[in-house]
């Protein structure tokens, strides 16, 4: 008797695009810093970051790696929610804070009262040479006298030896964060609204600017807005418009503002509803998010100012559980990041907490899971797969000072593309697959890849090509860029760099879930 078994062969699709790219930098391309991903970070533990008799090793290390590769520090701005309850005494030495009990939805909450000392700023000298700071002041109490107090202390640590001798510069001080949300966390009553925030604003960051001896030659400048969501063109709601409309850029301390910050996540996880890592990873979703804000950027920039996002990251209340924590969250950072540049967003400040699920960095041992709060075996400090993004970021921009770029024209609902131009010239591309491969999802597809160039110049005959090598969507370590890995115990880069050099006529192939660098030789 014979057995028939039928075997079901599951074959990868292959598809095939042609992408045209210019040799020159076409008029408009965005320019790049080599900060334009920056840091966002929690005021509350701020000594843990920075580390209080001796400098955080962990979180200098994994600073230092940006440096290495663009000559740039990131930007960190401190504050966000705790600095609205941050007060100051002498009688503290670094800080004081009182924290909710944690939940399964906010396994480390933000503390809800902060006392801090002279020292809690005086380890800023922790951080690496050049690093550029931007740090947030309390408006939300309406104390003008602790608004004082924070101010002189944090002039005092930026005059002082140690910062100077560093080159630390405070570049800018941000009067209260996210004041659209004042009234709904009963800060304010139910009359608050844009015209009360500007009046308020304008009389303590005038008070600011007076004891921080700010002026329009000084290096320190201040930040406007700091809201969470925007009305656009809606003025009676909040928004640079609105500001703008009621004048506060022809007040004294309105002069000083030099940068409009933005603050924007993709989705909440405030009540623990789910958020699906497809949507976020996905490439119209990235697009739409962000295009919302042109009127904005449009207003800034016709007011001869910069626009940036000054706290942002993938899901708002610290992340989302398997996703934000995942490798699919580091190619929505980094398609995220770029799409950003074109629209005219010129920095990236991703937020950070110790213990927060969308972490870049997780700068100290952590002895509670960041999914539920439940306890775990101590987590040693680490880099999360966001912080892979990053990297090929400033790998892309280089240390030229020169670089632009601009979107790569791909009709593919899943592709995305950018060229890097250098001294004007094409030098670099990235391209992200951003379809989310799972287990058990069968085939791993793929799309190959065929250049093409316009303009003026020689076109390019070889490619190098590094590849961010991701297992699955869903997986939250164990990621290789171009055969290395930044998940050790000193947040260093380990093991043999793996780059492949091809001949342009062969193109690229982009497996899903996957994003490379093409360098152009």
């Amino acid at each position: 008797m014979w057995c028939t078994h039928f075997i079901t062969l599951v074959v990868p699709i292959v598809s095939a695009i042609e992408v045209t790219i210019p040799l020159t930098a076409p008029l408009g391309a965005a320019p790049l810093k080599g900060n334009l991903v920056s840091l966002s970070i929690e005021q509350d533990r701020w000594n843990e970051w920075a580390g209080t008799t001796e400098p955080n090793t962990f979180f200098n290390n994994v600073l230092d790696n940006f440096i290495q590769i663009t000559n740039t520090p990131p930007f960190v701005r401190i504050g966000a929610d705790s600095e609205d309850h941050t007060d100051f005494s002498h009688d503290v030495e670094y800080e004081e804070d009182i924290f909710p009990p944690s939940s399964i939805i906010t396994p480390y909450p933000e503390a809800t009262n902060i006392t801090v000392g002279q020292g809690f700023y005086d380890i800023i000298s922790h951080l690496p040479n050049g690093t550029q700071v931007h740090w947030g002041l309390n408006l939300r109490e309406y104390n003008l006298t602790a608004a004082y107090l924070e101010t002189v202390a944090l002039m005092n640590t930026f005059s002082s030896p140690a910062v100077l001798e560093k080159h630390i510069d405070l570049k800018f001080i941000e009067v209260g964060n996210e004041a659209d949300l004042y009234h709904k966390h009963k800060s304010r009553n139910s009359s608050w609204n844009v015209q009360e925030y500007v009046s308020e604003w304008e009389e303590f960051a005038y008070n600011v600017s007076i004891t921080a001896n700010l002026s329009k030659l000084s290096c320190t400048k201040l930040i406007g807005a700091a809201f969470a969501g925007s009305s656009h063109n809606n003025l009676s709601g909040f928004s640079p418009q609105a500001i703008f409309n009621l004048g506060i850029l022809e007040s004294p301390a309105g002069q000083l503002i030099e940068t409009i910050s933005q603050h924007h996540y993709s989705g909440s996880f405030c009540t623990g509803s789910g958020a699906a890592l497809q949507d976020l990873m996905t490439k119209s979703y990235i697009r739409g998010n962000l295009s919302a804000f042109i009127p904005d950027i449009e207003a800034t920039l016709a007011n001869g100012l910069k626009y940036i996002l000054g706290e942002t990251n993938s899901i708002s209340c610290h992340g989302a559980p398997n996703v934000s924590n995942t490798a699919g969250a580091a190619l929505w950072l980094l398609d995220y990041t770029l799409y950003a540049t074109q629209v005219g967003i010129s920095r990236m400040h991703f937020h950070e907490g110790i213990g927060y699920k969308y972490n870049l960095i997780q700068p100290v041992t952590l002895n509670y899971s960041i999914l539920d709060g439940s306890p775990v075996a101590p987590l040693a400090p680490h880099v999360q797969p966001a912080y892979y993004a990053a990297i090929i970021i400033a790998e892309a921009i280089g240390s030229s000072g020169t670089t632009q770029a601009v979107e790569i024209s791909i009709d593919e609902d899943n592709v995305s593309g950018y060229a890097f131009f250098e001294h004007g010239s094409l030098s670099k591309a990235v391209f992200i697959n951003t379809v989310a491969y799972f287990s058990g999802a069968g085939a791993r597809n793929s799309t190959h890849i065929d250049f093409s160039f316009t303009g003026l110049g020689c076109p390019p005959n070889n490619t190098s090509v590094k590849m961010l090598k991701i297992g699955y969507a869903s997986d939250t370590s164990n990621l290789t860029w171009g055969g290395q890995t930044y998940e050790t115990s000193d947040g260093r880069v380990s093991g043999p760099l793996t780059v492949d050099v091809l001949p342009i006529s062969s193109g690229v192939d982009l497996q899903e879930t996957e994003a490379i660098l093409v360098t152009f030789s």
